[in-house]
């Protein structure tokens, strides 16, 4: 049976949203995903500095844990990003760190790592 939902902390630009619902309805067999966007997500939540922000993004979050059933938590980096405008390694960095933080609130779902390249096409960092 497929899933309805998974979550994705995508950046608010318009050009990554498509790709990575496309790849993630694909690849994780779900219908939906709930988007929590921000302006480069990755390095907000990479820095972990902003608590308001930060606290908005797990808010959102545990809303679509909690009331979709989302098991899957993905945090989206990508080419092109005007909120984290920084180099491919410098953004696959940050996802990696942006992943440390979602962990460490213990929200017993998948995390994973996703690159939007200049192509638009996604790739999974982790």
């Amino acid at each position: 049976m497929k899933k309805k939902f998974a979550a994705a902390i995508n950046c608010m630009d318009g050009r990554v949203q498509i790709p990575v619902i496309q790849y993630i309805t694909k690849k994780y067999h779900v219908k939906y995903v709930d988007m929590i966007t921000e302006a480069g997500p990755n390095k907000i939540l990479a820095e972990n500095k902003d608590s308001e922000t930060v606290d908005s993004i797990k808010k959102r979050v545990e809303i679509s844990i909690d009331k979709h059933d989302s098991d899957l938590v993905a945090i989206v980096g990508h080419y092109d990003c005007a909120g984290n405008p920084v180099d491919e390694e410098k953004q696959i960095e940050d996802i990696k760190l942006a992943i440390k933080t979602v962990e460490a609130w213990n929200l017993d779902v998948k995390i994973i790592g996703l690159y939007v390249n200049e192509k638009w096409s996604v790739k999974k960092i982790c």
